[in-house]
């Protein structure tokens, strides 16, 4: 009999999907929300995610949690209460869904976590690993590593199996944000001045990253372990984008330019992040995640592009 699987976040990106996916191999999924949805009427509402969320009766009859629900960095907007609202949603949630989830009998919990925990750049050649230094920068980056904290004090003082999963940049069909402007510029035939860049940036496919979570459900050696994911192939920039063309069939329209004048562009126009994602490497190296796991992605690069843009318009 398979174990009963429940997802927080269900309505969200990457828990949709993950419903669906756990579904399709015959899993008795429990979606649970932060409000009711009409696409998922079997869902167990808990309210806000934070330290009084009530998760009881949601728990009950579950025997593994993926955690996908988060205060994302996406949502925030810079100012001095950014790390006050994820610690109470993304560190404080976290925690009372592992203590809920002890008391419950829960024998699992996968935490969603990010990439983002061991920093925002990787150094030439020196892909972050799962036992890498955390070095997280931001707002977010710092409520994950926080919240991992938080889940491992937890099942210290209990039988709670726990695993976490640190995704870099996730990308498929509604996608939104920067990948998804990126697609639409690429779609219209927008110049973009990246033609000069030099990087290196991991990803990680939709597809990808719910078939590694719905393993690390119910494999027995996931049990205690950190995992990186990715596509296992890492792009520039410029392959990226000829990549989104070809998924798209436009050209795609790359045009040199100095990385330091971007950079240069970044800072006056307040989008110095936003530039350093695009010139910037951040790789990861997911060795581990393959032995460990005896895993490998399920599609390519291409495959998941031509996913994520077929509704791209």
């Amino acid at each position: 009999m398979k174990p009963v699987i429940a997802v927080t976040g269900a309505s969200g990106f990457v828990g949709s999907a993950l419903c669906r996916h756990l579904q399709a191999l015959g899993h008795p999924v429990v979606p649970m929300l932060r409000t009711p949805r009409p696409e998922w009427p079997e869902a167990r509402i808990v309210g806000e995610l934070g330290p009084d969320t009530d998760w009881t009766n949601a728990l009950e009859g579950v025997h593994v949690v993926v955690h996908c629900a988060a205060r994302a960095h996406i949502a925030l907007r810079p100012g001095p209460q950014d790390l006050e609202i994820c610690r109470r949603i993304n560190v404080e949630g976290t925690r009372s869904l592992a203590q809920a989830a002890v008391r419950c009998g829960v024998q699992r919990l996968v935490h969603v976590s990010s990439i983002k925990v061991l920093g925002e750049r990787s150094r030439p050649g020196e892909p972050l690993r799962a036992d890498s230094p955390p070095a997280p920068e931001d707002a977010y980056g710092i409520s994950k590593w926080e919240a991992e904290q938080a889940l491992l004090a937890v099942a210290a003082q209990s039988s709670l199996q726990t695993v976490i999963v640190r995704p870099p940049l996730v990308y498929g069909p509604g996608v939104k944000a920067n990948f998804l402007r990126l697609m639409q510029a690429v779609h219209r035939g927008v110049p973009l001045p990246l033609g000069s860049i030099r990087n290196l940036r991991s990803m990680v496919a939709l597809d990808n990253l719910t078939d590694l979570l719905a393993l690390c459900a119910v494999r027995p050696a996931a049990a205690g372990e950190t995992f990186l994911v990715s596509d296992g192939q890492d792009l520039s920039t410029p392959d990226l984008i000829r990549g989104m063309a070809l998924a798209l069939g436009r050209p795609a329209r790359l045009i040199p330019f100095p990385p330091a004048g971007l950079r240069l562009a970044g800072r006056l126009t307040g989008r110095a992040d936003q530039i350093e994602r695009l010139i910037g490497s951040l790789q990861a190296d997911i060795g581990h995640t393959r032995r460990v796991l005896q895993w490998a992605p399920v599609c390519t690069v291409q495959q998941g592009l031509q996913s994520a843009t077929r509704d791209v318009r």
